[in-house]
């Protein structure tokens, strides 16, 4: 079989499960069983070592998830292999697996599809160098069953658990910042798990440290996701957690993604933190901690960001989607000699240096309630964050089978048309798509077209510092796009009307 369809990037993401009219399952046990072969093969040849090799494994709260578990586990010990499974855990914290003293994995693999679907599933892999690279995991998947049979003696099989471990570095972090042990007394902070790995963080971190956590929603893992999509992104997931700040009089909301590697956070004035917002207040945090660090982001930051992170003397990257290549970024700009502190994605992906440059929304949010248990108000650090009047995304479908070509096609025309367009000029230091900058009187903002990291969509963002100055850009974009064929721009020019 021809498994390279599974890869997603440095994931692998495909459906574990029936039920959904339409989606064939193509996680099967027979791909599970050639993944797991495969990844021990590289896993050899990273280490160099043909024996004794230990990896852990762990999962999200997917129905699929224990069934998996049971097919890795199998097929990574007849390949040699020691397997401890640490069962319901995070991404994070199976990379931590790897690096933290009496544990010291040789590698990990995480069983997630972060917010997809309940349906699907897929996979992660770690080891104490960081997360695999899309190039890892097309070797992985480029195994050669036949050619390369291992003949060694099995490995073993145990059950484990690091969640309770990975929860003490947490709380070990807030109380080494609070300079005290029960920092969060006096506190009232719910959280929102959406039925993901979550939930553990109001038990095992909060709670320990003094917080009051009644009114927390959805802690409990269920792979059917009953309330809410876990996905700080999404405005119902962040309308559920700001529900529970203001019916709690909370003084902090926080909500994970399925597996935890994202975060999003609400004020106790219900305000969001997500997106720009997140962005700033992490940025305001690590900027006083670290004078003149960069900050890597993805592309479709707002201009009012730049300068916020400018104006307390921070270095802007702004770089492409994908919180893969935010932190390839980072770690290329600190390898240069330029100090990186933060590699952040608008998705609420955050990796710090000071934390392996792994994006874990639990760590994130760790760094808040260290400020909150100093008694600084959060709202303070982005009182001065300047933020667009208006934004909007639209996610155009490429129809053209050769999608990656057709939408560059699309990407190239559209730099001869802003030379050609009143208002309009392209925007310094861009490295995904055609960002455009535009003045004021043609819309008042900026908008970004690029091809999405792996589906035939071109999403396109428009933000505008003026009310109406959306509908304006997208009214003199239009004409263009519906010039161009293989593009079905019909919901832009819907509005643009």
């Amino acid at each position: 079989m021809d498994y390279s369809k599974l890869q997603n990037g440095s994931d692998i993401r495909g459906v574990a499960l029936p039920g959904v009219e339409g989606e064939d399952v193509n996680l099967t046990p027979q791909a599970v069983g050639h993944i797991a072969r495969g990844f021990a093969a590289w896993l050899r040849r990273r280490t160099g070592r043909g024996a004794g090799l230990r990896v852990a494994l762990g999962r999200d709260s997917r129905l699929s998830g224990p069934a998996m578990a049971e097919l890795l586990g199998a097929a990574l010990s007849a390949e040699g292999v020691d397997v401890t499974d640490m069962g319901l855990c995070t991404t994070p914290a199976m990379f931590m697996t790897t690096v933290t003293e009496g544990y010291l994995f040789d590698g990990a693999v995480m069983i997630t599809a972060s917010h997809l679907p309940w349906n699907r599933n897929g996979m992660k892999f770690f080891t104490a160098a960081g997360g695999a690279e899309s190039g890892d995991i097309r070797e992985i998947l480029a195994f050669d069953d036949a050619a390369l049979a291992y003949a060694g003696a099995p490995g073993t099989r145990e059950q484990g658990s690091f969640m309770d471990a990975y929860a003490a570095l947490l709380r070990q972090k807030i109380v080494s910042g609070a300079g005290r042990d029960r920092p969060l007394e006096g506190y009232r902070i719910v959280v929102d798990a959406g039925n993901g790995a979550g939930g553990f963080f109001a038990e095992k971190v909060l709670s320990p440290l003094g917080a009051d956590t009644a009114g927390s929603r959805f802690l409990e893992p269920d792979g059917r996701f009953p309330n809410h999509v876990p996905n700080p992104e999404l405005p119902e997931a962040m309308e559920s957690i700001r529900a529970a700040v203001l019916e709690n009089g909370a003084d902090l909301g926080l909500i994970f993604d399925t597996d935890v590697d994202r975060a999003g956070a609400v004020l106790r004035s219900g305000e969001e933190l997500n997106r720009n917002r997140l962005i700033a207040l992490i940025a305001a945090i690590v900027l006083r901690e670290h004078p003149g660090a960069a900050i890597v982001t993805d592309s479709i930051t707002s201009t009012g960001l730049a300068a916020f992170i400018a104006g307390r003397g921070g270095v802007h990257r702004r770089f492409k989607r994908g919180y893969r290549n935010v932190i390839n970024e980072a770690l290329r700009l600190n390898a240069a000699g330029q100090d990186c502190q933060l590699a952040i994605e608008t998705s609420g992906h955050a990796a710090m240096k000071e934390n392996y440059f792994l994006d874990d929304g639990a760590y994130l949010v760790t760094k808040f309630l260290i400020e909150l248990s100093r008694g600084r108000e959060l709202e303070s650090l982005i009182a001065d964050l300047a933020e667009p009047s208006e934004s909007r995304e639209f996610r155009m479908r490429i129809t053209d089978a050769d999608f990656r070509a057709a939408g560059q096609a699309v990407l190239d025309a559209l730099g001869g048309q802003v030379a050609r367009q009143p208002g309009w000029s392209l925007a310094p230091d861009n490295f995904e798509g055609v960002r455009v900058n535009v003045d004021s009187q043609h819309g008042d903002g900026w908008f970004l077209l690029r091809l999405s990291l792996h589906d035939p969509i071109l999403p396109l963002n428009i933000e505008s510092d003026s009310p109406g100055g959306v509908k304006r850009i997208a009214r003199d974009l239009a004409p263009f796009l519906a010039r161009q064929p293989g593009i079905d721009a019909a919901a832009l020019l819907s509005f643009a009307q």
